[in-house]
This record gives C-alpha cells, sequence and structure tokens, in this order.
C-alpha cells in the first residue's frame, strides 16, 4: 500500500524489451535504501526491484501493465516519480494507493493561476471510474484532491512544493498520465452497481 506522497524523483536510464516484458533501470537518490523484492511506485505502478547496481535499481513491466499504464512511453532520462510502500504505523499524509492503475487519462488543459496550477484531465468514461467533488484521485502517483468533477473529466490543483518536486512540472497538454481512482469510491460504486 502506498500514500500519493513522491519520496523522489527517479531518471530512466536504461529501457531493455525482453518480450512482452520491459526492464526499467532507475536512478534515484534512494537506491542505496532499497532491497531486492521491495515494492516501489513508479508514476503510480506498483513494481518489484529485482535488481540493485550502485545507484540504479531494476524493475520489470509485464506486457498488461504497459498496455493499461503510460509505462510504455517512458524514454531514457525521462523522469518518474517515486514512492516506496508505506510502512504499518506510518502516517498516511495522502490517501490509500494501492499501485494498481485504474486506466490512463490525457491531460487537456494547463492554467497558471497566481503561483498555482490547474490541470484538467479527461478520460474514458466507458471503463466506469468516477470521480466526485473534493474526493481523492491519484495522478502519476501523486495523491490530489478533485475538483471541477465531471463524467469523464475532472481537474486538480498543484501548489508550487508538488509542481517542483513531481513530474507535473514537465506535464504538457496531450501527455497521457496514470490514474488510480479512490479504492473506498470503487466499493462503493461496486456495490450500488450489484444492487440495480
Amino acid at each position: 500500500m502506498f500514500t500519493g506522497i513522491i519520496e523522489d524523483l527517479g531518471t530512466i536510464e536504461k529501457l531493455e524489451k525482453d518480450g512482452g516484458n520491459l526492464h526499467i533501470d532507475v536512478k534515484t537518490s534512494i537506491t542505496s535504501e532499497l532491497k531486492i523484492d521491495q515494492s516501489v511506485a513508479h508514476n503510480g505502478v506498483c513494481l518489484t526491484v529485482v535488481r540493485i547496481n550502485d545507484d540504479c535499481y531494476t524493475v520489470t513491466a509485464i506486457q498488461e501493465t504497459l498496455d493499461k499504464t503510460n509505462l510504455g512511453l517512458l524514454s531514457k532520462g525521462d523522469l518518474v516519480n517515486i514512492e516506496r510502500a508505506m510502512k504499518l504505523g506510518d502516517h498516511l499524509d495522502g490517501h490509500i494507493v494501492q499501485g494498481h492503475v485504474d486506466q490512463t487519462a490525457k491531460c487537456i488543459s494547463v492554467i497558471e493561476d497566481n503561483g498555482s496550477w490547474f490541470f484538467t484531465f479527461e478520460y474514458d468514461k466507458h471503463l466506469n471510474n468516477i470521480t466526485i467533488e473534493k474526493g481523492s484521485i491519484t495522478i502519476n502517483g501523486v495523491s490530489l484532491t478533485v475538483v471541477n468533477s465531471k463524467l469523464n473529466q475532472f481537474s486538480v490543483a498543484i501548489i508550487p512544493y508538488t509542481y517542483e518536486h513531481t513530474t507535473f512540472k514537465n506535464l504538457s497538454i496531450g501527455d497521457k498520465v496514470n490514474l488510480e481512482f479512490d479504492v473506498i469510491g470503487k466499493y462503493v460504486k461496486r456495490l450500488n452497481d450489484l444492487r440495480y
């Protein structure tokens, strides 16, 4: 389990295709603190550390992960949001994040407003995911609060700290992001759907 509070930005050092898998080498300032078999979220996608070499570590994404997330679009030199799994007893500063991306969305608007930023995203409504006003959403692993919730789009407000310490500083209109909808909201929606 994760919280959506980003610990570090990782730099993609190498990408290697192996059949349907993609081996991803990531360089971070926390690599020395990692261990083999540890779960780490990369742009909100939970992946297992399989190798550590100096200041880089390797994770592997299978084809299904590549098909359902933006990890298949990565290039050498790109930055990814990094978060280690939460330790039992830690503060839950964000919200409950599983590291399982529900779908992707496209950034359709970026507006700077007096030192902060408003990002708007559009997603496929046919996958039956929903947002609610002031509810939680995870975008590329970042725990955020929904504003302007609509049927297939929503916005988030980004403060300067979050902008500078996550990949939001590099996000442009047309970019694809990973979405994980609020787990409690997903269960409530599922239970409601079963009633009708």
